[in-house]
């Protein structure tokens, strides 16, 4: 399957990208100019696109769109609206006109009711917003919210939905299993789940 990856240099999408190409995928890399692909596999494609200005046709050819992007906690609330919320509203749109058959979220615990009053409440309103426009735009969607991450990559030992403690961690080599498996399996479809490492 041809799969477009937004994030994909990312520390979840780099693991992602290689997990896909070891399942027979064929990933293309949504990256910037100043993105660093030393870590993308040899097999990987690339597109140039930046997500705060995406042009028409950048999920032409693909046949689905995993958006693995993230600014991060640390930027600022306008960089947080333009990647996190309208780069992900932004790349549904593009998804819908060429035809995409499956758009694969990656959120985040608390995003189902942000509280505004925490440290990352705008960075949950802002995957919130996102999600719930994923939900309405008519795509066949799964939408993966992991509890805390760290930078293991896991035994694929998860859990998932009302089985997660919400304080639990979740390893990025079992985020990037589960977005690949989220890809495919009609397990996943129109579902919103959140995920933990056991």
């Amino acid at each position: 399957m041809k799969i477009l990856v937004a994030g994909a240099t990312g520390a979840t999408g780099t693991r992602l990208m290689n997990t896909l190409v070891s399942e027979g995928h064929a990933p293309i890399a949504l990256v910037r100019e100043s993105s660093d692909t030393s870590k993308l596999p040899d097999q990987a494609e690339t597109r140039m696109a930046d997500l705060a200005d995406l042009q028409d046709g950048v999920c032409d050819g693909c046949e689905a769109v995993i958006f693995a992007a993230g600014s991060g906690g640390d930027t600022s609330a306008d960089m947080t609206d333009k990647i996190d919320r309208d780069g992900a509203i932004s790349l549904i749109d593009h998804a819908s006109k060429s035809g995409v058959s499956r758009f694969v979220m990656l959120s985040s615990v608390g995003a189902d009711d942000p509280d505004p009053s925490t440290d990352m409440g705008h960075y949950l309103k802002a995957k919130h917003d996102a999600d719930e426009y994923l939900k309405g735009s008519g795509l066949t969607y799964a939408i993966v919210r992991p509890v805390a991450l760290t930078d293991e990559d896991g035994s694929g030992d998860m859990k998932f939905g009302d089985d997660v403690d919400p304080k639990a961690k979740a390893a990025r080599g079992d985020v990037a299993r589960v977005l690949a498996d989220a890809v495919t399996s009609d397990a996943w479809v129109g579902k919103t789940l959140l995920m933990q490492s056991a």
